[in-house]
C-alpha cells in the first residue's frame, strides 16, 4: 500500500476537493445559496434554519415543473415548439389547482379562456320538440 500525499491521515476528504453546492446536495436545479440570501435579507425572521432554504427551493422548483409541463402541453396541443405567455395562460386557467392558486394573478398577454355561454349558444331545432311535427314525420 503506497502512501500518497492526498491519503494521508486517512480521514475526511482531501483539503483540495472541490466545493459543492447546497443545490447540488439537495438535488435541485433551484439556487438554494441565493433563497437563502433573500429569506436573510427580506427579514422575515431575526433567524434563517439550515433546511428553510432547501424546503423552499424544492417548493418553487416542483411548482415550476408543473407549470412549464403543462404549458408544454398546451404549446404541443397548438402545434407550437416555443412556449409563450398564452400557453402559461391555458395550463393554469384550465388545472383546477393552479388556478385557485393563481386566482388573482394576470398573466400579461396570456388572454381568456375560449367559452360561450349556453345561453348564447344556437337552440337545437327538431331535437327538443317532441310534439306533431316530429311524430307525422314517423308515418
Amino acid at each position: 500500500m503506497s502512501s500518497t500525499a492526498s491519503t494521508k491521515g486517512g480521514r475526511g476528504k482531501p483539503k483540495s476537493s472541490k466545493s459543492v453546492s447546497r443545490s447540488h446536495k439537495a438535488g435541485l436545479q433551484f439556487p438554494v445559496g441565493r433563497i437563502a440570501r433573500f429569506l436573510k435579507a427580506g427579514k422575515y425572521a431575526d433567524r434563517v434554519g439550515a433546511g428553510a432554504p432547501v424546503y423552499l427551493s424544492a417548493v418553487l422548483e416542483y411548482l415550476a415543473a408543473e407549470v412549464l409541463e403543462l404549458a408544454g402541453n398546451a404549446a404541443r396541443d397548438n402545434k407550437k415548439t416555443r412556449i409563450v405567455p398564452r400557453h402559461i395562460q391555458l395550463a393554469v386557467r384550465n388545472d383546477e389547482e393552479l388556478s385557485k392558486l393563481l386566482g388573482t394573478v394576470t398573466i400579461a398577454n396570456g388572454g381568456v379562456l375560449p367559452n360561450i355561454h349556453q345561453t348564447l349558444l344556437p337552440k337545437k331545432a327538431g331535437k327538443d320538440k317532441g310534439g306533431l311535427g316530429s311524430a307525422s314525420q314517423e308515418f
